[in-house]
């Protein structure tokens, strides 16, 4: 064997174990991007719950914060949980066959997560309602934080208490999305239906508010 054949064969046999290296190399690096991947949704999952936490931590400590009379925390508390009842109502008027396994309002929020058919009912209704899940997230946690102190008034009684209770929701909750919610609860209780109120005329309300106060 003469030397240019050799020197042939050993650079095939170089070849052969730069292409071992180059194939291992890309498994590597596929093994890389997955990792990363995974860490990636991990990471944004995590992100998103602390986030979910925060805003649920945030309306917990809003809701806990109120300064309200015996009196308008019991109007608040009627619409709050008349709101809840209709709510559970009209899943159960949609879904009859499964009365028996949606009790109660929190069973149907706990069981939508898992089961389309509930979910698309419990979408539908949020949306003839005028309403978002984070309505239900501040009224759930005002029903939580009160429910066992607060008393119902019927529509009569609250009326011969109190004649504005928009006005008593945006001057005495502070908290934005809490006093959206509870306003859109208001209406979804005196209309049928809540209507979100456009940004400027939030302004204009405010300042209205502001200057009576002042």
């Amino acid at each position: 064997m003469n030397n240019e054949t050799t020197t042939v064969i050993s650079l095939k046999g170089a070849m052969k174990r730069v292409d071992h290296k180059l194939q291992a190399l890309e498994t590597q690096f596929k093994e890389l991007d997955f990792t990363k991947d995974n860490l990636m949704q991990k990471f944004e999952h995590h992100s998103k719950t602390l986030a979910n936490q925060a805003a649920q931590d945030e309306m917990w400590t809003a809701v806990r914060a109120l300064k309200l009379t015996s009196m308008e925390l019991n109007i608040l508390y009627s619409y709050v949980i008349e709101v809840l009842i209709c709510l559970h109502t009209r899943v159960l008027e949609k879904l009859p066959d499964l009365v028996r396994g949606l009790p109660t309002l929190a069973s149907v929020l706990r069981r939508k997560v898992k089961n389309k058919r509930i979910r698309v009912v419990w979408e539908s209704i949020l949306e003839e309602c005028g309403l978002q899940e984070g309505d239900i997230t501040a009224l759930c946690t005002f029903f939580i934080a009160h429910g066992n102190k607060a008393e119902h008034y019927t529509a009569k009684v609250r009326q011969m208490y109190i004649r504005d209770v928009t006005f008593l929701i945006t001057n005495m909750v502070k908290n934005q999305a809490l006093q959206d919610s509870l306003l859109r609860a208001v209406q979804v209780i005196e209309k049928g239906k809540a209507v979100r109120t456009p940004e400027k005329q939030k302004s204009s309300l405010k300042e209205l508010i502001s200057s009576v106060n002042n």
